[in-house]
């Protein structure tokens, strides 16, 4: 299904200029445990509705940001670059 995705710094596209990157969660520790690491790995939420995903713009300019995109509708809320997300949510750099 096609979809027009906001690039930040190129501005609105179509989602076929994209990569799509994989939802946004927090890496684990380098020593973590090997059972949190293939949750991290193979675990997927698949949620139904908005979700915080990681997108690449290769067509444009090739750069990662993260999109709150409606995984029903392919609504796109809102897209920024990870710092923004960091602020937003109080992530920890990983």
């Amino acid at each position: 299904m096609s979809f027009l995705l906001p690039c930040p710094n190129c501005g609105t596209r179509s989602v076929y200029e994209f990569t799509y990157g994989g939802e946004l969660r927090t890496r684990p520790a380098v020593d973590a445990p090997a059972a949190e690491w293939v949750r991290y790995v193979y675990w997927k939420e698949n949620t139904t509705g908005v979700a915080r995903e990681w997108w690449f713009h290769r067509q444009g300019c090739r750069l990662w940001f993260v999109a709150e995109r409606n995984a029903t509708t392919n609504e796109v809320r809102d897209s920024y670059f990870y710092e923004r997300s960091r602020a937003k949510s109080g992530d920890a750099p990983a």
